[in-house]
């Protein structure tokens, strides 16, 4: 098997730079130019806060439960170390006991974390 030259791996990522270089001058370009050509026409009422075609009343900023942040994070989490859990049981026989306790060790941290959680009351609603 031959080595690469310096040159021949430049030239492999010549193609990404040219790519990368494009994309973002026609972001920068669109940008700038729905900036220069767009309309301006400013006004109170578009300037106003818009949602549902309901005009805003009171304050946009209503103070509600953490437990709707701490219930999102601890889904995003505990779904997160489930997507490990299929590739894992579809090539459960070949990995075999290392690949068990491999698993295991995986598991042990977010079982703690669950407990934790537990423990503190996260789940618990009144």
């Amino acid at each position: 098997m031959e080595t690469q030259s310096i040159e021949s791996i430049q030239l492999d990522y010549l193609a990404i730079l040219i790519q990368f270089v494009v994309a973002s001058s026609f972001v920068i370009g669109t940008f700038y130019l729905t900036h220069k050509l767009g309309p301006k026409h400013k006004s109170e009422k578009k300037l106003q806060s818009f949602e549902c075609g309901l005009d805003s009343i009171g304050d946009a900023r209503l103070p509600f439960s953490v437990k709707y942040f701490l219930a999102a994070i601890l889904f995003v989490l505990f779904d997160a170390e489930v997507i490990f859990f299929y590739p894992w049981a579809v090539n459960f026989r070949e990995l075999g006991e290392e690949g068990f306790i491999k698993m295991i060790l995986f598991v042990t941290p977010f079982m703690l974390g669950f407990y934790y959680v537990i423990k503190k009351g996260a789940l618990k609603w009144e």
